[in-house]
């Protein structure tokens, strides 16, 4: 597909999308009213502080319901706030949001949903989504946004185009910031180098991973031209695996050296733009005795993508509601284990109350050093604007 006519679809599309929308979201809390992120770190409580750590779905501040509710996609969708979840958001003052499909209903109900989320909580929450374009999508698979699917990026990735990719970023972009998303869980930068993978395949750009990192750079650029930021995923790669971590454990038999000559090239290569970096939950065997998923591996986490790699920004786990997680670590335990290796965001914990209740007895324990919370605060801060 020749770039101009895939920017002519685009901006069709992007047309057809402002019909649909009304004006754009004005987020209320302007971030510089509330002071620098040193004044903002002594004013906090360290229940606040171990808070902003947590990264849910807007289902999970409803206690009301059962976990397994929660977790299930056709069962009660929340489409506003209620008291109960207002009450579970001063109790417990998470860092972010993730929106899932069934918290979606129409670009006036969104609106409203983040306004009323945003308004309820004293800092300033950061508002996430999985828009990649093709399977996974959120808005665009909804018909009342009026919004085009941009389709696979192994599409985008047979293009050989780089100018198609940041494209498809900054259109992803458009409408997501519309919309008060502040992060989109996009680009997808691992290479797809197993034809048995059933979790990557065609959400990759393709497998060379020349190739990929170069696509994976400009959908990065398309996205930050329009004032939304990234994440590439899944560290340190999950396109060589047949199995899904949605299940249960996923052995990678690659050693460092062979990751580093193909899977972690989109990552190095892109870690001064990257805004983000998720963490999947794959084990790592040859990295020795240790059979932890990489998500709560001190050794993949800071030795190697903090201290070897130089990666300074946010670092935050796969969801810890996946079964690699759920069925093989409780939720408290998993949490305190991904905040150890190195992450900065915890990613939906299983039981996020219990998941909040353990870090914090941790810290107040001393496992965990208020200091380390701390790092990882003026990280999270700085993502959302603060200095």
């Amino acid at each position: 597909m020749k770039v101009n006519k895939v920017i002519n679809i685009f901006a069709a599309s992007f047309c057809i999308f402002l019909l649909f929308s009304c004006q754009s979201l004005k987020i209320e809390k302007e971030v510089t009213e509330t002071g620098s992120i040193q004044e903002i770190l002594h004013s906090m409580t360290l229940e606040e502080k171990v808070g902003q750590l947590f990264l849910i779905q807007p289902d999970q501040l409803d206690l009301n319901i059962s976990l397994e509710e929660t977790f299930n996609r056709n069962k009660k969708p929340h489409y506003v706030l209620n008291s109960q979840m207002q009450e579970t958001l001063t109790k417990y003052p998470v860092g972010g949001i993730i929106f899932f499909a069934k918290n979606i209903k129409n670009p006036r109900q969104l609106k409203k949903y983040v306004k009323e989320l945003n308004s309820s909580s004293k800092i300033p929450l950061v508002f996430s989504v999985d828009e990649e374009g093709g399977r996974v999508v959120r808005l665009a698979r909804n018909k009342r946004f009026g919004l085009k699917n941009v389709g696979p990026m192994l599409d985008v990735g047979n293009t050989g185009e780089t100018e198609n990719a940041r494209v498809t970023g900054e259109y992803i972009a458009s409408y997501l910031s519309e919309y008060g998303i502040t992060l989109d869980f996009a680009p997808v930068a691992d290479v797809n180098t197993n034809p048995q993978n059933i979790v990557i395949g065609d959400r990759a750009f393709g497998s060379d991973p020349v190739l990929v990192s170069k696509m994976v750079g400009a959908f990065l650029e398309g996205l930050h031209n329009k004032g939304l930021k990234g994440c590439l995923k899944h560290f340190p790669g999950h396109g060589d695996t047949k199995d899904d971590t949605h299940a249960d454990y996923v052995i990678v038999k690659k050693d460092w050296k062979e990751l580093d000559r193909c899977e972690l090239i989109p990552f190095k290569e892109n870690l001064e733009k990257a805004d983000s970096i998720m963490l999947a939950h794959v084990t790592l065997s040859a990295l020795g005795k240790s059979s932890l998923p990489s998500s709560l591996s001190k050794e993949v986490v800071t030795q190697k993508l903090r201290n070897e790699m130089g990666y300074e920004g946010i670092i935050l786990t796969d969801a810890l509601s996946m079964g690699a997680i759920v069925k093989n670590y409780g939720s408290g335990e998993a949490a305190i284990l991904a905040f150890e290796a190195g992450n900065d965001f915890l990613l939906m914990p299983y039981d996020f109350v219990e998941a909040y209740k353990a870090l914090l007895e941790a810290v107040e324990s001393g496992r965990i050093s208020e200091k380390r919370v701390d790092e990882s605060l003026v990280r999270i801060l700085k993502l959302k604007g603060y200095k």
